[in-house]
């Protein structure tokens, strides 16, 4: 086929513009872009180091116990016939708890009885027989020898019926031990036995707690026996830190505990949501000191090593220089500081998360809400 003279002259036109474009795009391709234009540097809050009072104190395990707590066991044996509480009644002084079968017994005092009332019987026989004695002998008709058998027999059965009626009333008594009452008002714990079992004095029926007098054990080691004074301070915690009851030590043990090498000291409670025996931490706070601080927000963490960005002077401005620190527990919003800065620091608490070392920065005053670290509570919470 003939192409004819126009036409091819397009055709290769055509080839030539796309190959010169083709050219063009890849020497484009092969230059560098461009670089942005610098940044200033990044504009971040600072808030100085200062000094603050913080506590000092440690944690130890307290135990809660009533000031008025007792375990009810019977003083006599036999089968349980009634169980008239449940464990958690409140319940009142002299209340009934529970009943042994006092059949037995009621048979004793029975038979005791009647032993004494012939006794009794006898001692009367020997009254009358004295009174008619004396009168036989006064009259000239008995001898002294006879009057003096009569006396003797009279106060020989006198001393045996008394006995005997002491006895009586020992036996009486002891039939009040098969009911057992709650010594005070309380509330009643746990009841491990049941109807019909077989119960003697070393049987532990329940216990009966008084919840309103309570008070926590701490057992202190005897290195910080020199620490230890009458007023001090103690908070109790749950397990996430939060204080359950505010104190002051009102009593110390002038013995050392021989298997704990502690020193017992006590603290009353007054919250009664707490219970007889519960295991709480108690923190006793030994004094106060001045300690610089730093804000919570300053903190950040690489494997568990904590460490916070100080504003340092570089040049004409400043840069963010990271800083391993040993922090201790919390004053409110802020950490004790035990080491790695100083006061006067100027620590950021702002966009940490996009710091880097060396990084520059342009500091900015806190915002108005933020605490100053000196003014913040020392509640002497854990971190």
């Amino acid at each position: 086929m003939k192409i004819s003279e126009p036409t091819l002259k397009f055709e290769v036109k055509t080839a030539l513009t796309a190959l010169l474009a083709s050219a063009l795009v890849l020497s484009g391709c092969g230059k560098p872009p461009k670089a942005p234009p610098p940044q200033g540097p990044m504009p971040v809050q600072v808030m100085a180091v200062s000094l603050a009072n913080v506590p000092r104190s440690d944690e130890f395990v307290g135990t809660i116990k009533s000031r008025r707590s007792v375990t009810i066991q019977p003083q006599v044996d036999g089968n349980i016939t009634a169980i008239r509480v449940h464990s958690g009644d409140h319940v009142t002084a002299g209340q009934v708890l529970m009943q042994i079968d006092p059949a037995r017994q009621q048979s004793a005092v029975e038979s005791q009885n009647s032993t004494a009332q012939q006794k009794k019987a006898l001692y009367n026989f020997n009254q009358i027989e004295v009174d008619r004695q004396r009168k036989l002998f006064a009259d000239g008709i008995t001898s002294r020898d006879a009057l003096d058998q009569a006396e003797q027999a009279y106060a020989n059965s006198k001393a045996d019926y008394e006995s005997s009626t002491a006895a009586t009333q020992t036996q009486r008594h002891q039939l009040g031990y098969y009911r057992l009452t709650a010594p005070f008002a309380g509330v009643v714990g746990d009841i491990p036995v049941h109807m019909g079992d077989y119960v003697s004095p070393t049987t532990m029926l329940t216990t009966v707690d008084q919840n309103d007098q309570l008070e926590v054990y701490i057992y202190i080691p005897t290195e910080k026996s020199g620490d230890i004074r009458m007023g001090m301070k103690v908070q109790l915690l749950d397990e996430a830190g939060d204080v359950l009851d505010n104190s002051t030590v009102d009593f110390i043990s002038p013995q050392v505990d021989n298997q704990l090498q502690g020193i017992l000291v006590k603290a009353p409670i007054k919250n009664k949501q707490l219970r007889n025996l519960q295991v709480v931490r108690a923190r006793v706070i030994w004094g106060e000191s001045a300690q610089p601080v730093v804000p919570v927000l300053a903190v950040s963490r690489i494997g568990g090593q904590p460490f916070v960005y100080v504003a340092e002077p570089a040049g004409n401005g400043f840069v963010a220089h990271q800083r391993s620190v040993q922090l201790g527990d919390t004053s409110g919003n802020t950490y004790d500081v035990l080491s790695g800065l100083k006061t006067g620091d100027k620590v950021i608490v702002s966009g940490t998360q996009f710091l880097m070392d060396g990084m520059p920065v342009m500091p900015l005053p806190p915002p108005p809400a933020a605490a100053s670290p000196a003014a913040a509570p020392a509640s002497g919470a854990k971190g």
